[in-house]
C-alpha cells in the first residue's frame, strides 16, 4: 500500500495527523509493505526567514481577530497534540519558510530517511523550538539522522532539489488540494486533515479488502464522490 502525504512542517495539524495515521497503521496487521511518502506543500511560500513577533500574533494579524482569542485557539491545538504525546510548544515556536526543510527532505529520501527526516522536523519545529530555515539548524538535524553534514550544506547552498518541492507542489494544484496534511490511499481514497485514527484505519482496511479481491479490481478512475468528513474518493 501507498500513503501519500501532502504536509508542511509549521502545519501544526500535520504532526497531529501524521501520528494519528500511525496510530492506525499500529492496529493494521504488518503482513503487507507500507510505503509511506511525504509531499511537499508550503502554506505560504511567500513566508518570511523570521519574525519579531510571536506565532499568535501573526496568526491574530492574518486572520484578524485578537490575540487573546488566537493564543486560545492555539491552546486547543495543543491539547489534541499532548493526547498523542506531542508537547507543543507555542510560546516559543519560531515561524519561517519551510522550502529548504521541504528540500533536504527530497535528499533524505535519496538515502532512505526521508521518513526519519520529515518527523525530526516537525520535532524541531513545535516542540524544540528551533528555526527550520536556518542553515546550521537543518544541517545539525539532518546530522542526527545519519545524513552528512557538508553534503546538507551544499544541497542548502545550491538549487538542488528545488524542482522535486515545485512539482510536488504543482501536484497538489492539479489535485485541488487547498489545505493540509492531505493523505491519499493507493491513488485511490483520500483524507483530508487531521482526521481521528478510526477515519484512517477504515480507509486501510477498505483498500486492503479490495486488494485482496484480485478476481475483481477497482478502477480508481471509477471513484465517483468528492470529500466529505475527512474521507473521499478522487
Amino acid at each position: 500500500m501507498k500513503i501519500e502525504i501532502w504536509s508542511d512542517f509549521v502545519c501544526p495539524f500535520c504532526y497531529i495527523g501524521k501520528r494519528r495515521l500511525e496510530h492506525a497503521l499500529n492496529q493494521t496487521p504488518s503482513d503487507e509493505s507500507i510505503e509511506i511518502i511525504f509531499k511537499s506543500f508550503e502554506l505560504d511560500p511567500n513566508a518570511a526567514k523570521s519574525y519579531d513577533v510571536s506565532i499568535n500574533e501573526l496568526i491574530a494579524k492574518k486572520y484578524g481577530i485578537s490575540i487573546e482569542r488566537a493564543t486560545a485557539s492555539n491552546q486547543q491545538i495543543i491539547s489534541q497534540a499532548k493526547a498523542l504525546g506531542l508537547n507543543y510548544n507555542f510560546d516559543d515556536m519560531k515561524p519561517t519558510n519551510t522550502f529548504d526543510a521541504h528540500r533536504l527532505v527530497h535528499l533524505a529520501k535519496s538515502f532512505g530517511k526521508d521518513k526519519e527526516l520529515a518527523e525530526r522536523f516537525f520535532k524541531a519545529y513545535f516542540e524544540d523550538s528551533l528555526l527550520l530555515s536556518d542553515a546550521n539548524v537543518l544541517a545539525h538535524l539532518a546530522e542526527e539522522i545519519g545524513l552528512d553534514r557538508e553534503l546538507v550544506l551544499e544541497t542548502l547552498s545550491s538549487s538542488n532539489y528545488e524542482t522535486d518541492v515545485r512539482n510536488d507542489e504543482n501536484r497538489a494544484h492539479s489535485l485541488n488540494i487547498t489545505g493540509v496534511p492531505y493523505f491519499i490511499f493507493d491513488g485511490k481514497y483520500a483524507v483530508s486533515g487531521a482526521q481521528p485514527s478510526e477515519v484512517f484505519l477504515e480507509v486501510i482496511n477498505k483498500v486492503k479488502s479490495e486488494a485482496n479481491l484480485a478476481h475483481n479490481p477497482k478502477d480508481a478512475s471509477s471513484s465517483d464522490a468528492l470529500c466529505a468528513d475527512g474521507q473521499c474518493k478522487i
